[in-house]
Order: C-alpha cells, then sequence, then structure tokens
C-alpha cells in the first residue's frame, strides 16, 4: 500500500540522536577529503548521519573502521575564497579546502539557515555535481543541524556545502522534450545517452534531451508534493531498473530526497526551483545509466522498516544504507523492497 505524497520517516529515523557517537564520527571524518582517487566521492559523513538517524549510532565507528582505506587526507588549500571573488572559484575542485573555509566562517558568524538560504539559490544549478553527491552530502548535514546545531554538525555542513561549491556543475545544452502528468511516466518517458559511454563525466556531457515535468510549478506546497511525488517514483523504480547501474541508480532517488529533506529550511520561494533542479538530476540519472529493459523483481520477504535497515547496514556498501535511508522516508512497500533490491545487486563493504 502507497503512502501519501509526503514523505514520513518520524516512525523509523531519530534525528535527535544524543548519544555524541555522531559528533566523535564526524570529528574523525573532518580531517579527510570529500573524495578519493580525484574523483570518487566519501560517502562516511551520509552514512554516520544516516545510520545516527535511525537509531544505529552506536555503530556508527565500526561501519567507518570498515571504510577507513577509502578515506584520504583533507586537500591543501589554494587561496582564500571571499565575497568578491567566490564567483570564480565556483566549480573549481582544487578549491575545495578554501571553498570549506569559507563556509566554516560564514557559519560561525551567521544563523547557519540565513547562510544556507543566501548560497542555496547559487549552488541549486549545479546540483549534478560530483555525481549529485555533493546535494546528498548537504541534505543529510541539514537534516543533522536541524535536530542540533552542535560544533561538530555545523562543521559538516560546512564541508558539505564546500565540496558543493568546488564540484558545482550545471547540466547545459539539453534539448526540453514533452513530459507526461506524473513523475512515473515522465521517469519512464526519459530517453537513455547513446551508448559507449564511461565514466559520470563522459555520460553528462553526452546528455542531449531530457523531458519536462512539474516545470510550471509556481507554489511551494505543491512543489513540495510534486519533490515528494519525484522521490517515491525514483525509488520504486530502483527495484525494476537498477540493474541499469545499481551505484549510480540510487542517485535517482537520493539526490531529489536530499533536496526534499531541506526544504523546510529554506525560504518558501525556493521550493519550486528546487523541484525543477531536482527533476533536472533525477532525468540525467535515470537517461545515463537506463538499462536496455526493466525486470519484474519480487522482494523475498516483507519487512518492516527496521528490519530493512539492518539488511542495509548488514551489507555496509555505502550506497545501499543510503538508499534504505531514502526508502525508510518514503515509507512504503514499495520503496522497503528497492532497498532490499539494493542489497541484492551491490557488492557488500567487506
Amino acid at each position: 500500500m502507497e503512502t501519501s505524497d509526503t514523505n514520513d520517516a518520524s516512525d523509523t529515523s531519530n534525528t535527535s540522536d544524543t548519544s555524541g557517537r555522531l559528533e566523535e564520527a564526524l570529528e574523525r571524518l573532518h580531517v579527510c577529503g570529500p573524495e578519493r582517487d580525484g574523483w570518487l566521492s566519501n560517502h562516511a559523513p551520509m552514512v554516520v548521519e544516516a545510520l545516527a538517524a535511525h537509531g544505529q549510532a552506536e555503530r556508527v565507528h565500526h561501519w567507518l573502521d570498515l571504510y577507513r582505506d577509502r578515506l584520504e587526507d583533507f586537500p591543501d588549500r589554494v587561496a582564500p575564497v571571499t565575497d568578491d571573488n567566490w564567483a570564480s572559484a565556483l566549480g573549481d575542485p582544487r578549491r575545495t579546502a578554501d571553498w570549506t573555509d569559507h563556509f566554516s566562517r560564514a557559519l560561525a558568524e551567521r544563523p547557519w539557515r540565513d547562510v544556507l538560504a543566501e548560497w542555496w539559490p547559487r549552488l541549486l544549478p549545479g546540483l549534478v555535481g560530483g555525481a549529485t553527491h555533493t546535494v546528498i552530502r548537504v541534505g543529510h548535514a541539514v537534516r543533522a543541524v536541524e535536530a542540533d546545531a552542535n560544533t561538530p554538525r555545523l562543521t559538516e555542513l560546512a564541508h558539505a556545502l564546500g565540496y558543493w561549491a568546488a564540484r558545482h556543475q550545471p547540466v547545459t545544452g539539453v534539448t526540453a522534450l514533452p513530459g507526461a502528468g506524473t513523475a512515473e511516466e515522465s521517469l519512464d518517458a526519459v530517453p537513455a545517452i547513446e551508448p559507449g559511454h564511461l565514466g559520470f563525466r563522459d555520460r553528462l556531457a553526452a546528455l542531449r534531451r531530457l523531458p519536462v515535468w512539474a516545470d510550471d510549478v509556481t507554489d511551494p506546497d505543491t512543489a513540495r508534493d510534486r519533490l515528494a511525488e519525484l522521490v517515491r517514483a525514483a525509488t520504486h523504480r530502483y527495484a525494476t531498473h537498477g540493474h541499469g547501474e545499481p551505484t549510480m541508480l540510487v542517485h535517482a532517488a537520493t539526490a531529489p530526497n536530499a533536496v526534499l529533506r531541506t526544504l523546510d529550511a529554506l525560504p518558501r520561494e525556493l521550493w519550486a526551483p528546487s523541484l525543477r533542479a531536482a527533476w533536472t538530476a533525477s532525468a540525467a540519472v535515470t537517461a545515463m545509466y537506463a538499462p536496455v529493459e526493466p525486470v519484474a523483481w519480487t522482494p523475498p520477504a516483507r519487512l518492516a522498516p527496521e528490519e530493512v535497515m539492518e539488511r542495509a547496514l548488514v551489507h555496509g556498501d555505502e550506497h545501499v544504507i543510503k538508499l534504505a535511508d531514502t526508502a525508510l522516508d518514503v515509507g512504503d512497500e514499495r520503496a522497503l523492497a528497492a532497498a532490499l533490491r539494493a542489497v541484492e545487486l551491490s557488492e557488500p563493504l567487506v
């Protein structure tokens, strides 16, 4: 049975965890950079927040110990980002440390919601940067600071915003195609890119056409409803389409969900533009990694939400855990089945 258009994580999440283990984990991670091997994202800050949000804070250090070989040192600084030169530094991955410093200063001087409201519309056009991990990390950080705006969590927000600014990458040169009435139908209408392209950046450069959807929405509440609809549709779709690329297709759901969980911290006039950017990102990922054909799939068991998160945690893969986190936000049986499909398709963390 499906839920309503709005996500409901209230029964399965514990964002107000007060054990201090999330803070300890974030402090361990803030000496590390947001990427490894020159491009691959460091998922650890997102995963530990998701675990803490779902009552698994006591297990974050064990998971980090398994993940530690995938962490690299924090990058070197180049030159300060300032109010006068920020535009020239936007989208320059060499400036990750400079951007993090900039947001650290801003968050020390002003309320975090004011900083987010100022920078969200500047960063939103580059939402696909870093294969959408940038906005996903921000979404996790916002959920954490909304529960408790303490120093480690605010530092994490600075790191997340800094990563987004450094990897900011707009989607350009795309022809708009007619969309459909629902998010599910519009995702089905997304044409796949031409075969033969390899990495994310190569595939993004090959993106030529995307259908529009909900582009006429201006009412903030309608924008929220349509964004929840998109998250639900993309999560459900993973069960039948995730085999196209089990890792990357997770982001078709987790990226718009990061935007959705940030809305309440933003001015309402930013909600409709956020919907449009989230749709573009979700549709782009769908186009870049779509399988030739969907498959029918039935989960091996019907599990409660906490059992699904337990399966994801035992499996250990960072994308599996994050899709489970989003599936629990959606909260219906098809979403939980999609999380179990990710467990089946993905290599476990060992």
